[in-house]
């Protein structure tokens, strides 16, 4: 078995698609930017995240016709120079709502939300410390 990828339901899939592929800076597969499919990826390594609408998935599953409401995901993302991605991400109008703080003696974390709420984490990870 092997990890495809995560796929996040959006209802707005053109504001997703732009956060994801201009404000984080993933490589759209496809650049499917009406979707209602789209596969993003980092410069390296092969764990990616996928945007599928909504709607469209409705038509499979009845329940997803009621509006998401609270927190329903975490994308995780490592990055190497944290406060340089951050700067970045604020550089192309996103906005870090918390950190770049430490999370732990070998982690710091930051945090901003995508159009449709959900959250995503950036991580630092730091060498341990002899």
């Amino acid at each position: 078995m092997e990890l495809a990828q995560v796929r996040l339901l959006v209802s707005d899939f053109g504001a997703c698609y732009r956060f994801y592929a201009e404000t984080l800076g993933l490589r759209p597969q496809s650049g499917a930017t009406d979707g209602p499919y789209e596969k993003f990826s980092p410069a390296t390594g092969s764990a990616g995240i996928a945007l599928q609408d909504r709607s469209m998935m409705a038509g499979f599953l009845d329940e997803l016709e009621e509006p998401a409401t609270g927190h329903r995901s975490l994308v995780v993302l490592r990055v190497d120079d944290l406060d340089a991605y951050c700067a970045q991400i604020t550089e192309r109008g996103g906005a870090v709502v918390h950190g770049p703080a430490p999370l732990t003696e070998r982690m710091r974390v930051a945090h901003l939300r995508d159009p449709e709420g959900n959250v995503v984490e950036l991580q630092e990870w730091l060498l341990l410390r002899g």
